[in-house]
C-alpha cells in the first residue's frame, strides 16, 4: 500500500506550514520521513540534508501521542535553553514546574511536552496537534509563542484538526487525501479557490414542516436558495446584502427564529477537497468559542 504518492514540497526558513488531511491521508508518513524515522522513496531534504544526517538537536518533534517518563519533574532536563525560561514560555511555573509529570493536568502535561520539543532551540520544529487539550487561553498564549518563533526564523511544520488554528498560524497551507497533496496556498487563496461563498442560515423554527424557499428577484439571480424543515440557506449573501435578505423573508412571510452569517473558512476547503469532515474543535482564530466542525458531506 502506497502511503504517499508523488507529494512534492518545500518550505522556506521562518515559514509556518500547516499540513491537514483525513486520517490516513499520510501525514505522519509525510512526517516521520522528514525527520528521519522511516525511510521513503524519493529525495528528502531538512536543512540540506538527508534527514538522519542532520544534528538532532536542530530538529523539535512533538508526536501527536507523547509521554516523557513519569517521575520526572518538567525542570529535569539538559538542553540548550534553561528548561525553567522555557516552561515559563508555555505556561508552567511555579510550583508546577516542581512536580512530577505524572502528577500534572492533561493541558500541563501537553504544555510541557511542547516544552521538551523546544527546549533544544531547533531549527525546524515539527508539531503534531500541539494544543490538544489544553485551555483557550492556553492555546491563545501558545499561538502567540509559535508566531514569535517562526517571526525569529524557526520554521514549523502543523499538523492539526482545528482548521481555526491552522489558518492563525500558517503562512501556507497543504491538504493531503489518499497519499496525495491535492492543495496548496496561502489560507486566503485556498478559501477563495475552495471555500465556496458567503451564506446565511436562517431557523425558521417550523420543526417537520416544509419550508419555502423565498424569491429574491429584488436582489438579483446571483444566490442559491435551498431549505430544509425549519432551515433556509442562502449562498453568495455578502454583509451588505443582509438587509435586503431578511427583507425578502418579511416579503414571503418567513418568520425568523434565528440568522446567521457566516463567511467561507478553511473548514468548508477541507470538506471540499477531502468530502469528509473534521472534527471541531470549539475555538476560533482568536482561542474563543469556535462553531464546533463541519458535516459530512
Amino acid at each position: 500500500m502506497t502511503a504517499l504518492d508523488g507529494v512534492s514540497l518545500e518550505v522556506e526558513a521562518g515559514e509556518v506550514f500547516g499540513l491537514v488531511g483525513p486520517n490516513g491521508a499520510g501525514k505522519t508518513t509525510l512526517v516521520r520521513a522528514l525527520t528521519g524515522t522511516t525511510r521513503a522513496e524519493g529525495r528528502v531534504r531538512v536543512l540540506g540534508d538527508d534527514p538522519t544526517g542532520v544534528e538532532r538537536s536542530r530538529i523539535g518533534l512533538l508526536p501527536q501521542s507523547f509521554s516523557p517518563a513519569g517521575r520526572l519533574t518538567p525542570r529535569e532536563y539538559d538542553a540548550a535553553r534553561d528548561p525553567e525560561a522555557v516552561l515559563s514560555d508555555v505556561g508552567i511555573d511555579g510550583s508546577a514546574s516542581r512536580q512530577w509529570y505524572e502528577t500534572l493536568s492533561g493541558g500541563q502535561k501537553r504544555r510541557v511536552c511542547v516544552a521538551i520539543a523546544l527546549v533544544n532551540d531547533p531549527e525546524v520544529l515539527f508539531l503534531d496537534e500541539p494544543t490538544t487539550g489544553i485551555d483557550p487561553v492556553g492555546r491563545r498564549a501558545l499561538w502567540e509563542l509559535l508566531e514569535d518563533l517562526a517571526a525569529g526564523g524557526t520554521t514549523v511544520l502543523l499538523t492539526s484538526h482545528s482548521m481555526a488554528e491552522v489558518e492563525r498560524l500558517s503562512d501556507r497551507v497543504g491538504f493531503l487525501n489518499g497519499g496525495r497533496l491535492v492543495a496548496v496556498g496561502t489560507p486566503g487563496d485556498l478559501i477563495a479557490a475552495h471555500g465556496g461563498r458567503s451564506r446565511l442560515v436562517v431557523e425558521t423554527g417550523d420543526g417537520d414542516a416544509p419550508t419555502p424557499e423565498p424569491e429574491f428577484d429584488a436582489l438579483g439571480d446571483d444566490f442559491e436558495v435551498s431549505s430544509r424543515a425549519g432551515q433556509i440557506v442562502v449562498e453568495g449573501v455578502g454583509p451588505r446584502d443582509i438587509d435586503g435578505a431578511v427583507a425578502a423573508f418579511d416579503a414571503d412571510g418567513v418568520e425568523i427564529e434565528s440568522l446567521t452569517w457566516a463567511q467561507p473558512d478553511l473548514g468548508d476547503v477541507y470538506l471540499e477537497l477531502t468530502g469528509e469532515s473534521f472534527v471541531g474543535d470549539d475555538v476560533g482564530p482568536d482561542g474563543a468559542g469556535g462553531d464546533g466542525g463541519r458535516a459530512t458531506r
